[in-house]
């Protein structure tokens, strides 16, 4: 059974001037494990992509299966009940809550599951990016670098099956990109996830098992 299974996947939206397509009719599986990368122009629809396949937008037609569940036949709680148990998302704009610090942002989907080791785990994983003497700082007080690897700790926490990030990078310089990218891709392969990486930067796309073309709406596999 496929990671990941899109069938007959459309995504329209209708404005002044009518309908416009942002996706259309797109195929694809990703098996367990694997690392797909998605690219495309600006505005070519690969992050509304990642959104629908995290189940945090919902496409005008066709399905999307993650682990063998329909996630679009489960209603809007029941999306985020799934997320919290096998999904990390990693955004550009890292996504952190502001009134709480490093260490308390980790915690977070681990004390949303229960998880009695919420603390011990979190300082842990921070250890792991690195971040060991940061723990009580809150965001504004971290570099944009910090903040993202602040965030892979999040995505990665929980140990999730599936892992997606949306221009990981976007918001940092290049060097900061290149260490946060090192990072994400050995956790990553340590933890065995399937990884699903939206990003503009092709040689970032080139670490990834498999390369998906977004132009026009349309799907085109390298």
């Amino acid at each position: 059974m496929p990671a990941i299974s899109v069938t007959h996947l459309s995504k329209r939206v209708s404005d002044a001037t009518g309908e416009l397509v942002i996706l259309n009719d797109i195929d694809f599986t990703v098996q367990a494990g694997e690392t797909l990368a998605i690219v495309g122009a600006s505005g070519s629809g690969k992050s509304t992509l990642l959104g629908i396949l995290a189940g945090l937008d919902v496409p005008s037609e066709g399905k999307v299966e993650l682990q063998g569940v329909d996630i679009f036949a489960l209603n809007e709680d029941g999306r985020a009940i799934f997320r919290k148990d096998h999904l990390g998302f990693v955004f550009q704009s890292f996504q952190l809550l502001t009134h709480l610090n490093a260490l308390e942002n980790v915690m977070l989907p681990l004390e949303l599951r229960g998880d009695k080791k919420a603390r011990e785990l979190a300082e842990e994983m921070l250890a792991r990016v690195g971040l060991s003497s940061r723990l009580q700082h809150y965001p504004k007080y971290l570099s944009g670098g910090e903040q993202q690897r602040v965030a892979l700790a999040r995505a990665f926490v929980t140990e999730p099956p599936l892992l997606f990030a949306d221009e990981p990078t976007g918001s940092l310089d290049n060097s900061t990109g290149e260490a946060v990218m090192q990072l994400m891709f050995k956790l990553n392969r340590e933890r065995g996830s399937t990884l699903v990486l939206v990003t503009h930067d092709l040689s970032i796309a080139a670490r990834c098992g498999r390369t998906l073309t977004i132009a026009g709406g349309h799907l085109q596999q390298d």
